[in-house]
């Protein structure tokens, strides 16, 4: 077992406070933060513990949203246990089948898996935001694309105009900032490694939430553009665009301008972030996402939206230090 899986010295004494004294505690997931998950199991029982170490982390914006999208009509799991000074809580298993292995190993689902995350959309849009959540808008998307210029730029030494790359930003994303339509809650990680799919549970409640703790009030074409160019697997075009016309269809809100946008801007956040996860906190495998990353961005920028971006780009960042996978 590798060291970061080693569960917490204070663990047992937790689990055995909350009725799970005998209960084995399995390694199952780290992610990009510094929270863990480990699998509790007794005889029949099963349950998640996560590890949200403070200082660096803090469940309570996990509980807070789980238990909004709960009241919502929605999945997130059970909260069954908390120590909030020690940053571990004890949550709902949702199992072992997850969204993106289960629509890989039988494409010809992909429209029907797709077509019931669209509608959980449109129902979570449907409904007033979380009030206690920060802003997701101009001033943010902005900060997030500098992300490229900080740690992308500087792990190939490119030397850029970061001035530049800003106000070509400003441009293609100030007519979304001001485009009218109703601000919701963002998910914001919401992709196909974060989906389970929940034994018993029908429609909506099929698809388990996770990894929504930085859910934030956003524009409701934002978590579309995650789900549908994601960073971790390839969704057919097809499907895409059937989807944009779903979701357009349910909710009578003309999203394309800003979907391809807010998936520019994310793409490019994450080709910054994903370089900054492996020169910063060595995790090299984030590298193999880049070159899909790069191909979701180029089409992106094919959009007339994003003239000025595009522009930025091609007069910035050679094409040979764009999709390839470095070391």
């Amino acid at each position: 077992m590798a060291a970061s899986m080693i569960p917490p010295p204070h663990a047992p004494a937790f689990l055995a406070a909350h009725g799970w004294s005998d209960a084995r505690i399995l390694p199952l997931a780290g992610d990009a933060s510094f929270r863990r998950y480990f699998r509790v199991v007794d005889g029949d029982r099963r349950a998640v513990l996560m590890d949200a170490p403070p200082p660096h982390e803090d469940p309570r914006p996990f509980i807070a949203v789980a238990e909004y999208l709960c009241e919502a009509g929605l999945n997130a799991p059970t909260i069954l246990a908390r120590d909030l000074d020690r940053g571990l809580l004890l949550i709902e298993d949702f199992g072992d089948v997850r969204l993106r292995e289960t629509v890989d190993a039988a494409p010809d689902r992909e429209t029907a898996y797709y077509s019931g995350l669209t509608d959980l959309l449109v129902h979570l849009h449907a409904r007033p935001p979380m009030p206690v959540l920060r802003v997701h808008g101009l001033d943010q998307w902005l900060d997030e694309v500098m992300l490229f210029t900080d740690w992308y730029c500087p792990a190939l030494d490119i030397a850029v105009d970061r001035g530049a790359f800003r106000a070509a930003w400003h441009a293609a994303l100030a007519p979304v900032a001001s485009d009218g339509l109703p601000r919701v809650t963002v998910l914001r990680d919401f992709h196909a490694e974060n989906i389970m799919l929940v034994a018993g549970q029908e429609g909506l409640a099929h698809y388990g939430l996770l990894d929504f703790q930085d859910a934030l009030i956003g524009h409701p074409a934002y978590d579309l553009a995650s789900v549908l160019e994601d960073a971790r697997r390839d969704v057919s075009p097809a499907v895409e665009a059937a989807m944009l016309a779903r979701y357009q269809q349910a909710t009578a809100r003309d999203i394309r301008d800003a979907y391809w946008a807010l998936a520019a801007q994310r793409n490019t956040r994450i080709l910054g972030v994903f370089v900054r996860l492996w020169k910063r906190d060595n995790k090299a495998h984030y590298r193999q996402f880049q070159p899909r990353m790069w191909g979701l961005l180029e089409r992106d920028l094919a959009h007339p939206a994003l003239v000025p971006v595009r522009q930025w780009f091609d007069a910035n960042i050679p094409v040979s230090k764009r999709a390839e996978a470095w070391s």
